[in-house]
Order: C-alpha cells, then sequence, then structure tokens
C-alpha cells in the first residue's frame, strides 16, 4: 500500500493550495510576483463558474504532500479538449517519494477518462529535475513552439489600443 493519496482539493485547501503556490513560485525566484491570496484562490478555483480544478497529494494520515492545479485546454486540429497542468507542486520532505509521479498519472487518468486528446503543461527550462522527471516518464518537449505571454500594463494597454 502506497503511503500517499490523492484527492480532489476542496474550499478548505485554499490555504493549503496558497502555501504551495507561494513555496513553488520561491523556488522559482519569483515570490514577489505572486499575488494570490486565500480569498481569491477560494474563488477562482472552487467559486461558481470555475474551470480551474486542483487535486492535493497527501500522506496515509492526511498531511498535505503537493498539488496540481489544472483546466481545460482545446486543440483545434484535434477538435478535442486537453488537460493543461497549469502548476505541479511537491513539498521538499515529499520529494524523490513518487508524490508528482502520482499526481501527473492522477491527471493523466482523468484526461483519459474525459478524453482529453492531449496532456500538457510547461517546465522552466533550467528545472532539470522536474525535465529529468518528465522526459523518464516518456513526455516529449515540444521545442518547435515558443510561448508567449501578454499580462499585467502590457495586457492592459493592448486591450486598449
Amino acid at each position: 500500500m502506497t503511503p500517499y493519496r490523492i484527492r480532489p482539493a476542496s474550499v478548505l485547501d485554499a490555504a493549503t493550495i496558497l502555501r504551495f503556490i507561494r513555496e513553488l513560485a520561491d523556488y522559482e525566484k519569483a515570490l514577489d510576483a505572486v499575488e494570490a491570496t486565500e480569498e481569491t484562490i477560494a474563488s477562482s478555483l472552487f467559486g461558481e463558474g470555475s474551470v480551474t480544478r486542483a487535486v492535493i497529494g497527501e500522506t496515509a494520515a492526511g498531511e498535505p504532500a503537493g498539488s496540481a492545479i489544472f483546466f481545460k485546454s482545446y486543440s483545434t486540429w484535434q477538435a478535442r479538449n486537453g488537460l493543461y497542468l497549469e502548476d505541479l507542486y511537491v513539498t521538499p520532505a515529499h520529494r524523490g517519494a513518487g508524490v508528482g509521479k502520482m499526481l501527473l498519472r492522477h491527471l493523466a487518468r482523468i484526461a483519459v477518462e474525459e478524453g482529453c486528446g492531449r496532456f500538457e503543461w510547461s517546465v522552466l527550462d533550467w528545472n532539470t529535475p522536474a525535465i529529468r522527471v518528465y522526459d523518464a516518464l516518456g513526455a516529449a518537449p515540444q521545442s518547435e513552439w515558443i510561448r508567449y505571454r501578454l499580462d499585467g500594463d502590457r495586457l492592459k494597454t493592448f486591450a486598449a489600443g
């Protein structure tokens, strides 16, 4: 029996999810960019009309060990939904125990059960531990694509233009 289990997150997990987001942002050297609060997580993840879901990986004793936040994407070429992993996080104390792989496999099963044609995510190019895990799973990097983003003032300026 595995010492970990995965369960759907609920609004009661908002503080834990925020802690994980902040820890991940700190690891990625971007803690100052986190705008999320318990309240915004509760409303955006669990409020009416939310398109985002989350799962928690925890020990048999109920200690949170990690989380995954995800949503549906869409492929015009496949004319099918996909599953996009926004964030995967495992606490340092539980890294190397298979929690991340369990979370990924859980989401892969959701993608298959829900008829998704793809399961995708992004990784920072310097995050070699994560890249090694993804490579070992058989995931293929999409190096021919460059991800673009408009956010903050650039988004507002473009939208107003």
